[in-house]
């Protein structure tokens, strides 16, 4: 069973949400939060599987939410958004969010992304991982020195690294190795546990403020 907590200031929303989520046989909606402080409370309290957070909050926004709750035991937290490629696309990563999704999205898309984020994926449209790829293109290379701990990835390792940060997913990553797809995820497991990520979206920020991407 999937828990889920509802963090977002419009009571329609969190309603609206929760009577939809609540209706899969396989997810319950332990609680809602009208923003984000009263959010980190209640996973603390309630520890939800998947927070579904907005953005634009009183009291605490849900970037500040996100990364307060951004630790090994914490909730993964899929955000809500108006805009796919707003400002707080990059923030969120940075904070631990382990997907986005856009808030005017068709019902299924809602519960696949639960499904999801809780399966321990992350969901990242190619709109966002290009908005990524953007903001560090635009930053000198000197601000990204390559960390020792990439010493520890092996060099096929290194390579699933790179196709996920430019993008790929893990089928499109087993055409381009000429792998099995379970290969693929053999690796990106091994990878996020040797650099002490949680999933994709951290692996994808990870790649590209090293330097180990570089991105044109």
């Amino acid at each position: 069973m999937i828990k889920v907590l509802i963090a977002d200031d419009q009571a329609m929303v969190r309603q609206g949400f929760g009577a939809l989520l609540a209706a899969q046989s396989d997810m319950l909606v332990v609680g809602d939060a009208a923003d984000g402080a009263a959010a980190v409370t209640q996973s603390r309290e309630l520890r939800p599987d998947v927070v579904l957070m907005d953005v634009r909050m009183p009291v605490m926004d849900g970037l500040e939410a996100t990364r307060r709750l951004n630790h090994q035991d914490g909730p993964k937290v899929l955000i809500l958004t108006t805009f796919d490629l707003d400002d707080y696309v990059y923030a969120a990563l940075r904070a631990g969010a382990s997907g986005f999704l856009l808030k005017d999205a068709p019902a299924a898309d809602l519960i696949h992304a639960v499904r999801v984020v809780a399966s321990g994926e992350a969901l990242l449209a190619p709109t966002v991982t290009r908005r990524l790829i953007a903001e560090f293109a635009a930053r000198p290379l000197a601000d990204r020195p390559k960390p020792a701990a990439l010493n520890a990835l092996t060099p096929r390792e290194t390579d699933v690294l790179r196709l996920i940060a430019r993008g790929l997913s893990n089928h499109e990553i087993a055409g381009d190795l000429i792998v099995a797809e379970q290969t693929v995820k053999t690796h990106i497991g091994r990878i996020l546990s040797k650099l002490g990520l949680r999933d994709r979206a951290q692996a994808v920020v990870f790649a590209y403020e090293t330097g180990l991407v570089i991105p044109g």
